[in-house]
């Protein structure tokens, strides 16, 4: 009874803040893909899905058409990255110096820092164009789980401020670190990052949920392909609806004695909702495997295992 009341309250909540407060979305458009995007520079890899979206892999795209696109548009993009207690640790101040270095650079960023009352906030420079904003935890939440509680506190606060406030937002794991730049190239509607371990295994093997029963279910023979939690993004409207769909799965799927994961439902979603731009491996290997010979530039990095 209390997980269906909570998310009752939630979409209540949702449904009135949305009516209340406008979007920033929407000012600042995407450059057409022809002129910026060159997949037959990668003839080793796929770089164009079955739906036509670009899949983002080094020398497939022009950073010199990207900036001259968004130079003068006022363009402000967020990051978002859980920073509590036993959550990730002294990954999150890693993170966020290779973040003040390689994420969108030359760009306005907001970086949300969601903390708990356990966690200082790490001593990090910023740049001239670069902001925090902390944003608290309360331990009382009444989630049964960790997942479903960071899923509802960034739909609070996607809903009531963050959309106000940026062009596009990204909410990324803290046990990434940057080594090369994340820039315009990733900009779009709904950004989803492929696996980087099981972009090459066999789609048997894919450990999409296989319970007919769970809110997140995808039959075997279906699925594009299997996306990795550490990094989503786009345009906060888009971004909004799939991390609030996510969240009420998974009380769904709680209300049936279901324990499913935001990662199985983040892929349910995304077979119903394609993602309009596509981040290769190169946006987020693990280095404790050797890279293919497809993956030439690691630029993110996972710090623990994916």
């Amino acid at each position: 009874m209390k997980t269906k009341r909570v998310l009752f309250l939630v979409s209540l909540t949702v449904a009135l803040l949305m009516v209340m407060h406008p979007f920033r979305s929407g000012q600042v458009t995407e450059l057409q893909l022809s002129d910026w995007f060159k997949p037959r520079k990668r003839p080793d890899v796929l770089t164009v899905t079955p739906w036509l979206a670009p899949v983002l892999w080094e020398g497939t795209f022009s950073r010199q058409a990207l900036q001259r696109h968004y130079a003068g548009r006022d363009l402000v993009v967020g990051l978002v990255v859980f920073a509590t207690y036993g959550s990730v640790g002294d990954h999150v101040e890693q993170f966020l110096h290779s973040a003040v270095t390689h994420f969108m650079p030359g760009q306005k960023v907001v970086f949300y820092l969601i903390l708990d009352s356990f966690t200082e906030p790490p001593k990090v420079q910023l740049g001239p164009l670069q902001s925090f904003k902390f944003l608290m935890v309360s331990k009382d939440e009444p989630w049964p789980d960790t997942e479903l509680m960071r899923l509802q506190f960034l739909v609070q606060h996607l809903v009531s401020h963050i959309k106000e406030e940026v062009d596009f937002l990204f909410s990324m794991a803290g046990s990434l670190v940057f080594q090369g730049d994340f820039g315009l190239e990733t900009l779009g509607t709904l950004v989803a990052q492929l696996h980087a371990w099981w972009y090459f295994q066999k789609s048997l093997n894919i450990p999409y949920e296989r319970r007919p029963s769970s809110e997140a279910y995808i039959p075997f023979g279906q699925g594009d392909f299997y996306y990795g939690d550490a990094i989503v993004g786009g345009k906060p409207l888009q971004l909004l609806h799939l991390l609030d769909t996510c969240m009420k799965g998974m009380v769904r799927d709680a209300q049936k004695g279901i324990s499913s994961t935001y990662k199985q439902h983040l892929n349910k979603y995304l077979l119903l909702h394609k993602p309009t731009k596509l981040l290769s491996p190169e946006y987020g290997w693990d280095l404790r495997f050797n890279l293919p010979p497809q993956v030439r530039y690691v630029k993110v990095a996972q710090q623990r295992p994916i």
